[in-house]
């Protein structure tokens, strides 16, 4: 095939991402299943968010067929928020720390064998979640569960131990304020102080945490999942739940789905987007945008 034909490949590599990866394992498998008669792949490296998304914005502009990035969450909000509604299709190979994109949609976690599954992909068509505006993938918290990035972030070490140690450490530290939201333009209801206000796209946390088993990433809807601080000390011994899919029905627990939300806090706080932490005010609009994003799975 002549190579003015080939489909474009394009893989993006965080060097900086939370569990490294060896960029020669990754080019040596990528050239053995991938580098095949129909397609064309090329190396990048995005050395900062603004290189990351010049450089996805580019290869739009430049007619890239696949952008395959190799990076944890943070990295796929920031370069699949330039593809949506593009004709460019997004593959991920983990190496974040959490890495819910890519436990939601059975993509192994090891570099070579993510390669591989990729390779004998199939094309699907996802949601996406915005909060003011900015794209999500995985998750959104504006509560306890947004606080606990603000610790983590400060750890020079990543993986799931520090994420508990921040968790522990922001529960006795952050003091929750009353919500109110209004659901779908329906009537405007209060939520007394929660520490737990997540608002889900795919299942996953991260790291085996399932905060909402029954998210589907083309079902047309976002899903809330909620405790109140008066639900803390019942669900604390019920934690295990989180990484058996059985969360939704515990006791303390509260779930909706959705497809636009608006939050009016007591003051702007921080809020959590793919596992980085975000600027807002007080009022946070989130809705969906339907089957946005093109991406591959295995």
């Amino acid at each position: 095939m002549p190579e003015s034909e080939k489909q474009k490949v394009l893989v993006l590599i965080n060097p900086n991402s939370g569990l490294g990866v060896s960029l020669r394992v990754l080019m040596d498998t990528f050239q053995e299943v991938w580098d095949r008669g129909d397609c064309r792949v090329s190396y990048q490296l995005s050395n900062s968010l603004e290189d990351g998304v010049a450089k996805a914005r580019d290869a739009v502009r430049e007619g890239v067929h696949t952008l395959i990035v190799v990076g944890g969450d943070g990295m796929v909000n920031t370069i699949g928020s330039q593809l949506l509604d593009t004709p460019v299709t997004m593959g991920v190979i983990p190496t974040g720390s959490g890495n819910g994109f890519a436990r939601h949609f059975e993509i192994p976690l090891q570099t070579e064998k993510a390669v591989r599954a990729l390779a004998n992909h199939s094309v699907r068509s996802i949601d996406v979640g915005t909060a003011n505006g900015r794209p999500f993938f995985v998750t959104c918290s504006l509560a306890w569960d947004a606080a606990i990035v603000k610790t983590f972030e400060k750890s020079p070490v990543r993986g799931i131990l520090p994420y508990v140690f921040a968790a522990a450490y922001e529960l006795f530290d952050y003091k929750p304020e009353r919500f109110r939201i209004q659901l779908d333009d329906g009537e405007e209801k209060t939520v007394d102080y929660p520490m737990l206000f997540t608002v889900a796209n795919l299942t996953q946390y991260g790291g085996g945490a399932l905060i909402a088993p029954q998210a589907r990433e083309d079902d047309g809807y976002l899903w809330l999942t909620y405790a109140r601080r008066s639900d803390v000390p019942k669900l604390l011994p019920q934690l295990i739940k989180l990484f058996d899919g059985k969360i939704e029905g515990t006791n303390g627990i509260h779930t909706h789905h959705f497809q636009t939300m608006r939050v009016i806090r007591e003051t702007a706080q921080p809020i959590q987007v793919d596992g980085e932490l975000v600027e807002s005010g007080a009022e946070v609009e989130i809705s969906i945008r339907p089957k946005a994003l093109k991406v591959l799975v295995p």
